[in-house]
C-alpha cells in the first residue's frame, strides 16, 4: 500500500478530526512548511486534541464530587467520574501498549484500574500519565510499521497499530460525553463550553 492511499484511510478513520487535517495539513498537524506529514503527526495531534478536552474536564471536578455517580432514572451501576476518568486512563495504557507491542508500565488491574488511585490528585496524574505514555506510542508509528499487526489488549486477535491508534484517539470520546453530563449534573460548565476569554 503507498504512503497515499494508507494517509487517506487515515484521513477517514479519524472522521471529522481527519477532515479538519485535509482541509489544513500545515496547521493541524504542525508540520514545518518543507515537511510531509507523517502518521506519527496525524497521530499525535489527534490525541492532543482529545486530551485537551478530557484532561481540563477532570480537572473541572471538584475533590468532593470526584466519586459522583447519577442515581436518578437508569443509572444502575454506572461507573462514577472518577471511574470514567481511570477507565481513559487505563485503556491508554493498553492501547498504547499494544501499540508498542509491550507490558504496559504498571498493573491495570481491570478495565478500571489501578484501586489505589482514589484521590482526584491521583486520578489526575494518571490520566495525565497515560497520555504521556500514549503519546510515545503513536509516536513509534511510521510508514513502515503502521499496517503491522499486533497482539489486541482485548482479545485473542492480531490487528493494526493503525486500527489501534484510531480507536485510542475515538474511546475518550465516549467518555468525555459522560463526564460533560456529571460536571453539568453538578452545575459545573464544562471547561470546553466556557466562553473563551
Amino acid at each position: 500500500m503507498n504512503k497515499q492511499v494508507a494517509m487517506g484511510i487515515l484521513l477517514l478513520a479519524l472522521g471529522p478530526i481527519g477532515t479538519a487535517v485535509a482541509a489544513n495539513p500545515q496547521a493541524a498537524m504542525q508540520a514545518k512548511p518543507d515537511q510531509k506529514p507523517t502518521f506519527a503527526m496525524v497521530l499525535d495531534r489527534s490525541l492532543s486534541n482529545v486530551e485537551h478536552e478530557v484532561v481540563p474536564a477532570a480537572e473541572a471536578m471538584p475533590e468532593d464530587k470526584f466519586n459522583f455517580a447519577p442515581t436518578q432514572g437508569e443509572f444502575k451501576t454506572v461507573r462514577t467520574f472518577a471511574q470514567q476518568v481511570k477507565h481513559i486512563a487505563t485503556a491508554n495504557y493498553a492501547l498504547g501498549a499494544a501499540i508498542l507491542a509491550e507490558k504496559p508500565p504498571l498493573d491495570l488491574e481491570g478495565e478500571n484500574g489501578p484501586a489505589k488511585i482514589t484521590s482526584k490528585a491521583d486520578v489526575i496524574q494518571f490520566l495525565k500519565d497515560s497520555f504521556t505514555y500514549l503519546h510515545k506510542a503513536l509516536n513509534s508509528i511510521d510508514e513502515n510499521n503502521v499496517l503491522g499487526q499486533v497482539q489486541s489488549p482485548f482479545g485473542p486477535n492480531k490487528v493494526s497499530r493503525l486500527g489501534l491508534a484510531v480507536g485510542a484517539i475515538s474511546h475518550p470520546f465516549d467518555h468525555y460525553g459522560q463526564m460533560v453530563e456529571y460536571l453539568r449534573m453538578n452545575g459545573i460548565i464544562p471547561p470546553a463550553s466556557r466562553p473563551q476569554k
